[in-house]
C-alpha cells in the first residue's frame, strides 16, 4: 500500500493550494468582467474614446490604438509604441472597457514619464523569458529522471521568475492608480461609477498577486521536495 509522508502531504497541499489560488483569481476576473462589460458606462463612451482623449490630454498623439480579437488581451507595447484593445474593449461603451482602456494608457503615460519599474520590467522580460523556460525544463528533468539537484536550479530560476512578479505588480497598481485619477479627471466617467471601475481593476490586479503567491508557494514545495531527497 502507498503511504505519503508528512512531507509528502505538505507539498502536495502546497500544490493543489497555488493551483486553487490562480484558478480563483482567474474566475474571479471573469466574473468581475463579464458583470462590468454589461454596465454601461454613463457617458457612453467607448474603451477607445477613452484611451484616445487619454493619449491626446498626455501629449502622447504618436501613440496608436490597435484593435486586436483575442479577449483579455489587451496591452501597451512600449517597443512599437501602441495600445492594444480587444474587440470588446475597444468597441463596447462600459465600464470593463473604461476600465481597462485607462489602465492600458496608464502604461503609456508611465513609458512617457520614464517610470522607474517599467524600465526594469522591461529590460527583465527577455531575460526572464530564457530563464522560465529552462527553469521548468531542469524541474522536468529532476522529477523524471531523479536528478534533484536539478531541482534546485530550477528554484533558483523560479526565484528569478519572482523577482520580474515583484517587479511588476507596482507597475500594475500605478497603471491602475493612473487611470482611476484620469478617468475623473477628463470626465470620462462619472463620480458615482468610481467604485466600479476601481472594483474592475482591482479584480485585474489580483490575477497578478494571485501568480506571485502561485511562484512562491511553487518555490517551497520544489524546495522541500530537494530536502526530502
Amino acid at each position: 500500500m502507498f503511504y505519503l509522508g508528512f512531507t509528502d502531504m505538505i507539498t502536495f497541499g502546497l500544490f493543489i493550494l497555488s493551483i486553487l489560488i490562480v484558478l480563483g483569481a482567474q474566475y474571479y476576473i471573469n466574473r468581475s468582467f463579464k458583470e462590468y462589460r454589461t454596465t454601461s458606462n454613463l457617458n457612453n463612451v467607448t474603451g477607445f474614446e477613452v484611451a484616445r482623449k487619454m493619449l491626446d490630454h498626455n501629449n502622447l498623439q504618436k501613440v496608436h490604438i490597435v484593435e486586436v480579437k483575442q479577449q483579455l488581451s489587451d496591452h501597451y507595447d512600449p517597443t512599437r509604441k501602441v495600445v492594444r484593445l480587444s474587440t470588446p474593449i475597444f468597441h463596447e461603451k462600459s465600464i470593463a472597457a473604461a476600465a481597462i482602456a485607462a489602465h492600458e494608457v496608464g502604461h503609456a503615460i508611465q513609458d512617457k514619464e520614464n517610470y522607474v519599474f517599467l524600465r526594469i520590467r522591461a529590460a527583465l522580460v527577455p531575460v526572464v523569458n530564457l530563464i522560465s523556460y529552462l527553469g521548468y525544463f531542469a524541474i522536468i528533468i529532476g522529477i523524471f529522471a531523479g536528478a534533484f539537484d536539478f531541482l534546485m536550479i530550477g528554484i533558483y530560476i523560479l526565484i528569478a521568475t519572482l523577482i520580474f512578479q515583484l517587479v511588476t505588480l507596482p507597475v500594475e497598481i500605478d497603471a491602475s492608480r493612473r487611470a482611476n485619477e484620469q478617468l475623473l479627471k477628463l470626465d470620462l466617467i462619472q463620480k458615482v461609477e468610481k467604485e466600479k471601475t476601481k472594483a474592475m481593476l482591482n479584480a485585474a490586479a489580483l490575477t497578478y498577486v494571485a501568480a506571485l503567491i502561485s511562484t512562491i508557494l511553487t518555490i517551497l514545495r520544489l524546495w522541500l521536495m530537494s530536502r526530502s531527497r
